[in-house]
């Protein structure tokens, strides 16, 4: 009578477990979402070598109540990379202040934002580190206007000629770069701009 060891005589099914197995761990890590670092927080290490998270207040005060309002429209759980108007750019670009978010302007408000995300919103994850120096990339946002990313020197990202104030925040998987303005086709900047209602 043969005695059986632990592990079975053909590999192909050993190869297929320990496939298996490595496969669950992986799923089950991904799943808990371990290393995920809130939207304005960074990584720094001290001298004993020990990573601390600590707060960035610019990111706070970057991205602003409407900021928060247009973020909180992307499902968190997808890959998406977000162009994200400052909180002064909403205010210099659009005229929209924090305050607008509620009795009369609050719809208009809202339809602006939803607008601002179509333009700005890509359905894929965009690091600063993808976009080489000196090199021109292109993507379609949600509503179909075409971006045109570069890097500056300075590590910060041009899209359309808007350059970034912050890049690579992160909140869920959704990548946050902070604009120094609104990302917005010509038709669009006509119907917001400040001060065309007066005109009118």
């Amino acid at each position: 009578m043969k005695r059986r060891g632990h592990f079975p005589k053909d590999p192909i099914k050993f190869v297929c477990v320990l496939v298996s197995t490595v496969f669950t761990f992986v799923l089950c890590l991904s799943v808990l979402k371990l290393h995920e670092i809130p939207v304005g927080t960074s990584n720094t290490i001290n001298s004993s070598g020990v990573t601390k998270v600590k707060m960035n207040p610019l990111a706070a005060g970057a991205i602003g109540k409407l900021g928060e309002m247009v973020i909180g429209m992307l499902p968190r759980d997808l890959g998406f990379t977000l162009f994200l108007p400052s909180e002064k750019a909403f205010e210099r670009d659009l005229g929209l202040g924090p305050n607008e978010l509620v009795g009369e302007k609050g719809n208009d408000t809202y339809a602006i934002l939803t607008r601002v995300l179509g333009f700005s919103a890509v359905p894929r994850a965009i690091n600063s580190d993808d976009v080489q120096l000196g090199k021109e990339i292109d993507y379609d946002s949600i509503s179909g206007y075409i971006l045109y990313i570069s890097k500056d020197s300075d590590g910060s990202l041009i899209v359309n000629r808007i350059a970034s104030e912050m890049v690579d925040l992160r909140r869920g998987k959704i990548v946050v770069h902070v604009m120094d303005g609104v990302i917005m086709d010509s038709e669009f900047e006509q119907s917001v701009r400040p001060g065309s209602e007066e005109d009118n």
